[in-house]
């Protein structure tokens, strides 16, 4: 029979700091968390080899009393708290009192610090968890914390660490997440003595928003605000044009704790969807204020998650203060813009079919049978009829015929569906084409999607892929942790057709793109493969299928609602026939329907 014993306290000390401490991440995460409670202004980290090698934190806060610098190693030690109530009326990020002591005992850790009130500090050093030295010691007030070879006598750990450039990378995200909420505060970050991240002490935010990541992405951002009796959420939707392919650009911020909420991310990403249905995730910075009794921040260790009193409402509240900003953005958008002509879908611009017409549009059921096997070829001319508006029905010259032959797409034979001709667009997302057999209606966007899964694939697999020269090279300025993740994965970008130039700090020129049917955007492009591999990637030089690239950059296709020429829609429709399986994206959503003649006589009550 097993006895149960006391376990020592250097013991327990460790296993706590496996809940707290659980990469360099954290640590810095704490200890600059500390230096906000602090009332710190300026706020200076330093980290090299991904933080593991060393983590160094300057703060101008108020600094520790030269009697409390010892007590605040000692386990769950904390000024933040005195009773377990207090934790209900919260207004610090720390509380535990368990971060420096699960710090110093997985480190060799020096704390540094001086009050106001006083001339001198007071420095303390510890290795794993134990005192080594403690005298006095002259400094800014303020508190420095030095951590050096974080995990050294916890070698288990290591092996769980990431490379120097994730670890790097996610330090310096949560950097930047803090500093949004802190934008009266200033950051300073140096990776290997390079500066990273370096912002200004300002009352505006968006000003932090564009050191952090773009003067781009600070000018694609829609405002919202909505008030309940017991909370205010406050913020920045993006719109369309920054939205990526992962959700690492969606901070959340409760009493200006950063935190993970699915109920929040749920909120608004359910209003961005309802105006824009893309297959991407929006950025987004959300602010709530609410009163510290009404949540609770003591459900995880490391303070990511909190649990509210009222999710209903929280979830009503943020989805009605970004669904009406999104709307009245719009809304603006549409006043202030042009008033379309009206064009027959099947009519070039340079050529326009009439003059004074109106296009007669037919609601249409798009639902039907996936596609034919009737191989049969035959060209035919296609009437296109309008009613004239200046008159009225009486007569059956009431009605003007003109005759246009619409192109017929040939092939030198058949695969999977019969020659089509085709007749244009519908809203601008339908190519519209009739067959010896019916009518068929093709999803420009999922179309596409497969003609470059298939083509951009196949140039991959066989190292053939052709990259277009730029004349004009974009620029590209990356966030801290793009660029880290370029970093690792330079060769991937090189095997799939780009030339890449580096420029000062983290700007990339991107020289060369790879050269996919139609005209990719290359900066969307690289971005989604970028995202791709933050998917996929471990944080290591990751091993990435060059299928799931080829899934990135099919969504580099046309978009619904683009306009498209007829030479487009024929080459697009020809590319379809050429591949092993046109019949769906890759997504798994069908690119071509079809309405038989068979079901159009039965809806024109032709037969029973």
């Amino acid at each position: 029979m097993k006895r149960i014993i006391e376990l020592t306290e250097e013991t327990s000390n460790k296993i706590a700091a496996g809940e707290v401490v659980e990469r360099p991440y954290s640590v810095v995460k704490e200890l600059v968390e500390n230096s906000l409670d602090a009332g710190s202004n300026h706020i200076t980290i330093e980290i090299e080899e991904g933080g593991q090698k060393l983590i160094r934190v300057t703060d101008d806060g108020n600094g520790i009393h030269p009697d409390d610098v010892a007590r605040a190693f000692f386990p769950h030690a904390t000024s933040k708290i005195g009773s377990l109530e207090d934790i209900y009326k919260l207004h610090t990020f720390g509380f535990r009192g368990e971060a420096l002591a699960s710090i110093a005992s997985v480190s060799y850790t020096t704390l540094t610090s001086r009050c106001e009130d006083f001339d001198i500090g007071k420095k303390i050093s510890l290795g794993g968890g134990r005192v080594i030295d403690f005298q006095d010691a002259g400094c800014n007030v303020g508190t420095i914390v030095e951590v050096k070879d974080l995990f050294y006598n916890v070698p288990a750990r290591l092996k769980f660490l990431k490379s120097s450039q994730r670890e790097s990378a996610l330090i310096s995200d949560i950097i930047g997440r803090l500093a949004l909420a802190n934008p009266q505060v200033s950051f300073k970050l140096f990776n290997n003595k390079k500066p990273i991240i370096n912002t200004y002490r300002t009352e505006n935010i968006i000003d932090t928003i564009k050191s952090i990541y773009s003067k781009e992405t600070a000018n694609n951002l829609i405002k919202f605000e909505q008030h309940s009796d017991t909370f205010s959420v406050y913020g920045y939707v993006g719109n369309a044009e920054i939205s990526r392919g992962s959700r690492n650009q969606q901070s959340i911020f409760v009493n200006k704790r950063y935190i993970r909420s699915k109920l929040i991310t749920a909120a608004v990403e359910n209003a961005f969807k309802s105006f824009l249905t893309i297959n991407k995730f929006p950025f987004f910075i959300l602010f709530m204020d609410i009163y510290p009794e009404l949540i609770d921040v003591n459900i995880h260790p490391t303070k990511a998650e909190i649990k509210f009193l009222k999710e209903r409402e929280v979830y009503k509240v943020v989805f009605d203060a970004v669904h009406h900003s999104i709307k009245k953005s719009f809304s603006t958008n549409i006043m202030l813009a042009e008033e379309p002509s009206i064009e027959p879908y099947f009519t070039s611009k340079e050529e326009p079919l009439y003059e004074g017409k109106q296009v007669i549009e037919l609601p249409l059921d798009l639902s039907g049978p996936s596609h034919s096997s009737n191989p049969a070829v035959k060209e035919r001319e296609v009437e296109n009829v309008f009613k004239d508006s200046t008159q009225g029905y009486n007569t059956p010259t009431d009605y003007k015929f003109e005759e246009r032959k619409a192109p017929i797409v040939e092939r030198e034979k058949y695969s999977h569906f019969p020659p089509l001709s085709i007749m244009g667009q519908l809203d601008n997302t339908y190519i519209i084409a009739a067959g010896e057999d019916g009518l068929y209606l093709i999803d420009q966007h999922a179309a596409h999607e497969k003609v470059l899964f298939e083509k951009y694939s196949h140039n991959i697999n066989n190292s053939s892929v052709v990259s277009q020269l730029l004349l004009d090279p974009l620029v590209i300025e990356l966030e801290e942790e793009d660029y880290l993740y370029y970093e690792d994965n330079q060769n991937i970008f090189k095997n799939s057709g780009f030339l890449i130039e580096e420029f000062d700090g983290q700007t990339l020129f991107l020289k060369e793109i790879p050269l996919l049917l139609g005209k990719p955007d290359g900066k969307k492009l690289f971005y989604t493969i970028l995202d791709n591999l933050k998917n996929l990637g471990n944080g290591t030089k990751a091993e990435v299928k060059y299928e799931a690239l080829a899934m990135a950059a099919c969504k580099a296709a046309i978009k619904a609602k683009d306009r498209l020429s007829m030479e487009e829609m024929t080459a697009l429709i020809s590319s379809m026939d050429k591949l092993d399986n046109p019949f769906n994206c890759p997504h798994g959503r069908p690119t071509i329907v079809k309405i038989s003649l068979l079901e159009l006589e039965k809806r024109f009550k032709r037969i029973q």
